[in-house]
């Protein structure tokens, strides 16, 4: 608990530093761009499939005229574009995601080494392409087990349950493994992984529920979606924010557990792994012939002295 609070409140004063901040514009302007280019292309003919959708629902249409009975005409208007609007909620969450991974991580993983781990050996056990590639594969299994448990969301207490744990364990697979791609080797990643499961996973969690934020954006229905071009660029950079800081938080910690885990390794190496130097030395001491005792002199060398002390 001790170094998760610690890596915690790490995180939080490093997202405040200068070049943290200046990189957390780039996802912001790159998804508000691609964001508002797809509206104002595609919304009216993605809208319209929408709607032909809806109505070809027998309890739409009742909760439909439902809401008609009760003067509630509104509703219904804006019904299509806040579904559609709820449907891309997944697409900006993951690019975003995926971005912040891509562009962010790497520099913010460099400045956390240079300012507080300055003599950690970069041992480069993975790539950027093996990075691209497993953050594709969580990415897929994340849309997987979203579309799977869609049905589930309609039971109140799991929609405030699935969502978060799914964006957990995505950000838990995507942020740690960028973590460490450029510092330890394979078999260190693992064992980190293995040994650190529980913690990481419980920060990625956290970590979901974070991102949980920005949907009060998306609960405002009418309003959201008219004021879409302003709200959506502010969702994009809220969602940024709680993705920087995820991953200065999975960086602070892996790269203690990394230091710690070394430190352990080395300690419990054999002396000749460490220095071949250190086995020689006690032999090379050992063999060094001591002075010999002197022999007793014989009689004949013996001064005058002690031969007549002798011979008394």
């Amino acid at each position: 608990m001790s170094k998760l609070l610690d890596s915690f409140w790490r995180a939080a004063m490093y997202c405040l530093h200068p070049r943290v901040i200046a990189l957390s514009v780039l996802p912001v302007v790159i998804m508000g761009i691609l964001s508002l280019g797809l509206g104002y292309f595609f919304w009216e003919s993605a809208l319209t499939a929408v709607r032909s959708n809806l109505e070809s629902y027998e309890l739409v249409n009742a909760m439909v005229h439902w809401l008609d009975g009760l003067g509630l005409t509104s509703l219904r208007l804006v019904l299509a574009p806040v579904l559609l609007l709820f449907l891309a909620i997944p697409v900006i969450v993951i690019t975003t995601l995926l971005f912040v991974a891509m562009f962010m991580t790497p520099a913010m993983v460099a400045l956390v080494a240079e300012r507080r781990f300055p003599q950690l050996e970069r041992r480069k056990g993975g790539s950027m392409l093996a990075s691209l590639f497993w953050s594709l594969g969580s990415t897929a299994l994340a849309i997987i087990a979203l579309l799977v448990s869609i049905p589930l969301w309609l039971i109140p207490p799991l929609i405030l349950i699935l969502p978060p744990l799914i964006w957990g364990w995505l950000t838990y697979r995507v942020m740690s493994y960028d973590s460490l791609v450029e510092h330890a080797s394979s078999e260190e990643r693992h064992q980190i992984f293995r040994e650190n499961r529980a913690p990481l996973l419980g920060i990625g969690v956290i970590s979901g529920y974070l991102g949980a934020a920005p949907s009060l954006l998306w609960a405002s229905g009418a309003m959201f979606v008219a004021m879409a071009p302003i709200l959506v660029p502010l969702a994009i950079w809220i969602y940024t924010l709680v993705f920087v800081f995820s991953s200065l938080w999975f960086t602070h910690y892996t790269l203690a557990a990394l230091e710690q885990l070394r430190k352990k390794n080395n300690a419990l190496a054999p002396v000749s792994a460490l220095d071949p130097q250190a086995v020689l030395a006690p032999e090379s001491g050992a063999n060094k012939q001591l002075p010999e005792a002197p022999t007793e002199l014989s009689p004949s060398f013996r001064p005058l002295g002690v031969q007549s002390d002798l011979l008394s």
